[in-house]
């Protein structure tokens, strides 16, 4: 049975995890990860990104394909469902890859063996598949005719994001269940939440929910028991 959002009364704002694009994590290879909305929580665990037409709007939001080029790809991927099946199973298979990489990087751990070992050969896949234009500064270009080109793209970004200097800024939200990331890029290098907004509201009410009960239960207490 699929999974059907919770209607929001009029004039709340919606979750960024209940939207199919939601640009939270201030990078596109995060914001990728992040396609997974409650990713901790198997219990509300949901794919927001579906199909080859939902990704290619997601990779024109993230800034990855412009709308002209993302229109031109469905239209050649309509020829021939395969490629796309195949182009989007590999997408997600990427996405299962990055999450125990970066999980392994905000905790400060060694990233596991086999997701390492799969992401090296998606590098080299993509390295192979690009062009390398002869200008300054060095940077390889993926293709962007194929729903595949997207995850060379994907792939090459991770390969700058874990190279670059905002590794250090690599964040995961500390809301319950959420296991979204982001870069922290407040001034303290504090930031906590995926959104303050979301998880951070979430939070707020669970730790407000909390001194009341225990203020309801110290006067209980102190009013002793009824005569």
């Amino acid at each position: 049975m699929s999974k059907q959002a919770v209607p929001r009364a009029p004039g709340v704002e919606a979750s960024p995890h209940d939207s199919g694009v939601s640009l939270v994590g201030g990078h596109p290879v995060l914001d990728f990860a992040n396609t997974v909305a409650w990713r901790l929580d198997p219990v509300r665990t949901v794919d927001r990104v579906r199909g080859a037409g939902a990704w290619a709007r997601w990779a024109v939001a993230a800034g990855l394909l412009t709308a002209g080029r993302a229109e031109a790809l469905l239209r050649a991927e309509t020829a021939d469902s395969t490629p796309s099946d195949t182009a989007t199973a590999a997408l997600i298979d990427l996405r299962a890859v990055l999450w125990p990489v970066l999980d392994a990087l905000v905790d400060d751990q060694e990233p596991p063996a086999a997701e390492w070992e799969a992401l090296r050969r998606n590098m080299v896949l993509a390295r192979e598949d690009a062009v390398l234009p002869p200008a300054f500064p060095l940077r390889w270009q993926p293709g962007t005719d194929r729903l595949d080109d997207l995850r060379h793209a994907l792939v090459l970004r991770t390969e700058d994001l874990l190279s670059g200097d905002g590794l250090c800024r690599v964040r995961r939200c500390e809301g319950p269940g959420c296991g979204w990331f982001f870069l922290d890029r407040s001034r303290s290098g504090t930031r906590r939440w995926c959104s303050s907004q979301d998880c951070g509201n979430r939070d707020r009410a669970r730790r407000h929910y909390s001194r009341t009960r225990q203020r309801g239960a110290s006067r209980a207490s102190a009013a002793g028991p009824h005569p």
